[in-house]
């Protein structure tokens, strides 16, 4: 009996103590996930070349500032977004995450023509874009502006310039709708059959 007994609290004791670690485990991993970083998988192609479709990210929320995670509000801003920072955001009009690219920032003013971008009257060298229709210039999206980003404000475009639903459609970007800035590529696979290990590991960017 006395043996039993003493096998039975050991039993105890390690069942405790992996319990302690299961709890602390899930504690850390909600604190990293709502303060530190963020997973998030590439849905569609608004971000082509730069961002395939299946490329898993780590998203960086602890640099533009810490939340209250109740409300979203800053309980400390970090350092500000800059341009040609690749974001997650909340969408403004439906509440889902995206991702862009910051083309302008508070006090910017910004105009396309012709497809082409120009931030306070100079163009913009982009050599991450790509366009698929080169001979449409669609009013709204090819041409428009100028236009100045206010306070508080960003605009954020997709690199496949011409297969992206982006500020040129919803308006300016808040800061507080901004989840933080993509960092690296941790997976990246095309279903399950090309799984793209030269991807694996490279910063965005």
């Amino acid at each position: 009996n006395e043996q039993l007994s003493l096998i039975q609290r050991f039993r105890k004791t390690v069942i405790g103590e992996y319990a302690e670690a299961l709890i602390w485990a899930v504690a850390l991993a909600l604190v990293l996930t709502t303060f530190v970083v963020q997973a998030f998988k590439i849905p569609s192609g608004s971000m082509l070349e730069t961002l395939q479709i299946g490329d898993h990210l780590l998203v960086n929320k602890f640099l533009y500032g810490l939340r209250n995670p109740f409300n979203d509000d800053y309980l400390i801003r970090g350092v500000e977004p800059k341009v040609g920072d690749i974001i997650v955001f909340r969408y403004p009009k439906i509440g889902l995450d995206y991702i862009k690219r910051i083309v302008g920032v508070p006090g910017d003013t910004l105009e396309m023509r012709n497809k082409v971008l120009y931030r306070n009257g100079v163009e913009v060298q982009e050599p991450y874009t790509q366009h698929s229709q080169p001979l449409i210039m669609i009013p709204g999206r090819d041409n428009w502006g100028p236009i100045t980003v206010p306070a508080d404000k960003f605009f954020a475009l997709g690199d496949n310039r011409d297969d992206s639903a982006d500020s040129r459609f919803w308006g300016f970007l808040d800061r507080n709708d901004i989840r933080g800035k993509a960092w690296r590529i941790y997976w990246s696979a095309d279903g399950l059959s090309n799984i793209r290990l030269n991807r694996i590991g490279r910063a965005v960017e």
